[in-house]
């Protein structure tokens, strides 16, 4: 399912804000109701929620919503360089099959609140977008914009494109194909079983004219620390984060966080699974992240650390921390005032 609240990039709503200005619309009208103020949109850092674009989303449609394939011309400006480090992964990769995998393992950079899996046989290979969570006024917007957003993204890792062999849409057809032939370069079936676009299994393995496995190592990490930085802040495990983080001492245990989200513990756990994540690996992860900080920017022993991370002596910590880190903490505060010589 997606989370709506999910930040992302802002970036996807000015490309949608600059659609709307070609139509006459006003970057009001195009925020209208979204929470987005048009400062953001200048903002290269700045971060909305999915729910809020899928809010612009609505914008255009209600004033533009008649013009066959709008979404695909939305998807024709996602240029690779609208995606940012995510895009950047791509553009290293070795070969067309290293793209799909690094883009869906951080598919969630990409703009596409929607799942995509990949799938291959024989000579064939192909991208099938899962609509159901997509809420059904924006759904074949939305599918489309992806759609197109995939080939365009072809067309920039290679110079002569990836060449489609089909593209389906679970959607009815528009009155009018001819935006969806002239950027797909084949004749759409819609109404079909699954939306899907596919294209040669060879062209997997062609290589890429940019590929740098060193870069595509360090955007990847990068990737993952954003994934990762997001999740933090959302859902039930970002509530958890705060409760833990909020009283100096007072780390709270599973009931008693439970009971302050007004949830019985069994519920608590059931929603930390469906996250992906439990009440000990939270509470490890806090405790983790804690001790780094007051081992290199506070002088304190490690009883008071003990004491501010919740242990009832030093010894557990220290044991926890070798479990973390693989040294004690006195080897790792030792080892940051070197660094801090250098």
């Amino acid at each position: 399912m997606v989370n709506w609240d999910l930040p992302c990039s802002a970036s996807s709503v000015d490309l949608l804000t600059q659609l709307g200005a070609e139509r006459g619309l006003s970057l009001r009208t195009c925020l209208d109701d979204s929470g987005i103020v048009p400062e953001v949109l200048a903002d290269p850092a700045a971060e909305v929620t999915a729910r809020q674009e899928a809010a612009v989303m609505r914008n255009l449609l209600r004033h533009c919503g008649g013009e066959p394939g709008l979404g695909v011309e939305a998807g024709r400006r996602y240029h690779i360089a609208a995606y940012g480090i995510w895009g950047l992964a791509l553009i290293s990769c070795k070969t067309v099959r290293e793209v799909v995998d690094v883009a869906l393992r951080y598919l969630e950079l990409a703009f596409a609140f929607a799942p995509i899996t990949f799938g291959e046989d024989g000579e064939l290979a192909w991208l099938e977008i899962e609509d159901g969570g997509i809420p059904a006024d924006i759904r074949p917007f939305l599918v489309d914009r992806i759609t197109a957003g995939i080939h365009t993204i072809g067309q920039d890792l290679y110079s002569a494109g990836i060449p489609m062999r089909e593209v389906r849409f679970r959607h009815p057809a528009p009155p009018d194909l001819r935006r969806y032939r002239e950027v797909f370069g084949v004749e759409p079936v819609f109404a079909a079983e699954a939306n899907r676009i596919a294209f040669d299994a060879a062209l997997l393995d062609l290589e890429l004219p940019q590929a740098n496995d060193r870069s595509r190592r360090a955007c990847e990490q990068m990737c993952r620390k954003i994934v990762e930085a997001r999740h933090a802040a959302t859902g039930i495990a970002g509530s958890i984060r705060h409760l833990l983080v909020r009283r100096p001492g007072r780390i709270p245990d599973l009931p008693a966080v439970a009971a302050e989200l007004h949830m019985s513990t069994r519920t608590l756990t059931r929603r930390l699974a469906q996250e992906g994540t439990s009440f000990r690996a939270l509470a490890d992860e806090v405790r983790e992240v804690l001790s780094e900080e007051l081992l290199c920017s506070a002088a304190m022993t490690n009883e008071q650390i003990a004491f501010r991370l919740g242990y009832s002596e030093p010894a557990a910590f220290i044991r926890a921390f070798k479990r973390w880190k693989g040294l004690s903490p006195q080897a790792f505060r030792s080892r940051g005032a070197m660094t801090s010589l250098r």
